[in-house]
């Protein structure tokens, strides 16, 4: 378990190993040279490609959103298929968790209009809402109410209106091992992230909103969440994830869209945004740059063809 720019000295063999992006970038000349020329693939992608277009998720157009005084959201339009993972960066303050929270129905738009698989949320039941769309919050816990985890499930089952163990069926797959007894303030941050995880999906929504998912996770936990999440949209599930890690936008994100104080600077393929800003650019493209490279799987592939 280590950061990416260990991983990339790793898998570079070089020795000592790099402790910042300034000792790696001293060693990576000769990488950068190996690397030139070649394409790297597509953050987010399989081998396959892109996301076939599907359906829309959600549809937003010239969204307005005020918080009391204050225009947290302005003129925001986006668009989100099934399939797609998008994230959602900015500074705090920016209007990502505001833009998520809209999405189900918490706030009712100032101006423009909002569709989540048809459905406007505001106005829309929260139990109808949720065959739509699923929310995530920055704190776990605030989803988990029950003194166990199997009575999380069985809530969760109603709620839902699926069969007895669906949500028992999605712990069990993410989070094994782990007691039914067991109190939810007992787990790991990373296994109430799961655990929360498995309670919205139990409704099966086509469109997934996660707010800092990776908040408080440790380099295995973040990795077992890439995992599911990187499932989830193979499977058909539109993404969002609100997040500051951009090194979790290098490994799932098909799209970046950057939000400054409550409007949309930037938005187009992964690669293509995060390169373009230092702020934004993962360990591996510091690294690498101005090679377009973004994590280290992309080269470890890479180097694997060329061998």
């Amino acid at each position: 378990v280590h950061p990416p720019v260990v991983a990339l000295g790793r898998l570079a063999h070089w020795s000592p190993l790099p402790l910042s992006v300034r000792d790696a970038r001293r060693k990576a000349a000769p990488l950068r040279e190996q690397l030139t020329g070649v394409p790297p693939q597509a953050p987010g992608r399989s081998a396959e490609g892109t996301p076939a277009a599907s359906d829309a998720a959600a549809e937003v157009s010239g969204l307005g959103v005020r918080r009391g005084r204050t225009e947290a959201l302005h003129g925001v339009d986006l668009t989100v298929r099934g399939g797609e993972t998008i994230a959602l960066m900015g500074r705090n303050g920016a209007g990502k968790s505001t833009l998520l929270t809209t999405l189900v129905g918490m706030h009712e738009p100032s101006s423009g209009t909002v569709r989540v698989g048809g459905a406007v949320p505001h106005r829309t039941s929260p139990r109808a809402l949720l065959r739509h769309v699923g929310l995530v919050p920055q704190e776990p816990r605030d989803l988990l109410y029950a003194d166990t985890v199997a009575a999380e499930c069985t809530a969760a089952d109603q709620d839902a209106g699926a069969p007895a163990g669906s949500c028992r069926a999605l712990v069990a797959r993410l989070l094994p091992d782990v007691p039914e007894s067991v109190h939810p303030r007992d787990l790991s941050e990373g296994q109430r992230l799961a655990l929360a995880l498995a309670v919205v999906l139990t409704a099966r929504p086509p469109l997934l909103l996660l707010d800092e998912p990776t908040r408080g996770l440790d380099y295995a936990a973040k990795a077992r969440l890439i995992e599911v999440l990187r499932t989830l949209a193979a499977e058909g599930h539109a993404i969002v994830l609100a997040t500051h890690d951009v090194e979790l936008a290098a490994e799932l994100a098909h799209r970046v869209v950057i939000l400054a104080d409550g409007e949309i600077v930037a938005d187009g393929p992964t690669d293509e945004v995060v390169v373009s800003s230092p702020s934004f650019a993962p360990q591996v493209a510091k690294v690498l740059a101005p090679l377009p490279w973004l994590t280290v799987p992309q080269v470890a592939r890479a180097l694997e063809a060329l061998a």
